[in-house]
Parts: structure tokens; sequence; C-alpha cells
């Protein structure tokens, strides 16, 4: 549990403090902390802990017509992440890395939709390049992170 609530803290902590504002919202680095709680806590754990840490950003952050959109959004892109790490290709060595890619797919296609009747279509469509490099960024430096404190965690835990 006190795991979870740091991943829940970082998630906010990356979200709400590193972040560029843009137009109609922001570019942030919680993402990456979102790709770590998954693969520190696994898949519901991670869900709630992204989608909580997120979405308090966003409430706290004054972008209230994004929390519900951005917590859903979160957990959805976590859930498919976790179905395909630690179901489908639990035995691959980059299980991890397809899973959020995989992931991201629905991640930058469900914002996108949901861009439509909230801004229009020409801004949804021309957000698309930074809402890509803002969940790419957050696959690679979420994994990194992860690959260099895996070794110590589980000496830790063990």
């Amino acid at each position: 549990m006190a795991i979870e609530g740091m991943m829940i803290t970082l998630v906010f902590l990356g979200t709400f403090y590193f972040k560029i504002p843009s137009l109609f919202g922001y570019t942030h680095l919680g993402d990456s902390m979102i790709i770590l709680s998954v693969c520190l806590l696994g898949t519901k754990k991670g869900a709630f802990a992204g989608a909580l840490g997120a979405g308090l950003a966003d409430l706290l952050g004054g972008y209230t017509a994004w929390v519900i959109p951005t917590m859903t959004i979160k957990a959805i892109w976590v859930l498919v992440m976790g179905a395909i790490s630690f179901k489908l290709l639990k035995e691959c060595k980059y299980n991890l890395w397809i899973g959020a890619f995989i992931g991201a797919i629905f991640h930058i296609t469900l914002y996108t939709l949901i861009k439509f009747p909230m801004f229009g279509v020409a801004y949804a469509i021309s957000s698309l390049p930074l809402l890509t490099l803002q969940t790419l960024s957050g696959i690679i430096i979420g994994n990194c992170i992860y690959s260099l404190i895996k070794n110590k965690l589980n000496y830790i835990l063990k």
C-alpha cells in the first residue's frame, strides 16, 4: 500500500509540476510515472495509481473538464498495457515495452477523440504530434527508470 501511495504521488508530481502549458492543456512527465507504476504494481494497482494521480493533477491544476477523461484514458492505457505485458506476452523479454506501445495507441486515440467535441477537429488533429511525443517519452523514461531500479528492488524486497 505504501508503494501504491508513493506512485500516486509520483504520477501527480510528474503531471502537476513538470509540465509545459499549451493552448488547451499541457504536456507533462506524469506518463513516465504511470508506466513505472504498472511495472512496479501490476495492472490493477498501476491503473489506480495512474488514474488517480493524473486526475488529481488535472483537478488541482484547474483543468476540471479533463479529470474524468484523464482518469478513464490513463486507466484504459494501463489495462491494455497490463493485459499484453502480464498475460499475453509474459514470457517475452520486451513485454513491458510492447504492452506500453500498444496501450499508447489507445491512449493517443482516446485523447484525440475526446478533443473533437471539446475543441474541434482542427485542434484535435494539430495536437497529435505533441500528444504522441509526450506518450512515447513517458514510455521510454518510465521503462528506463524501471530497468535501472528493478534489480535493486528485487534485492530489497527479498
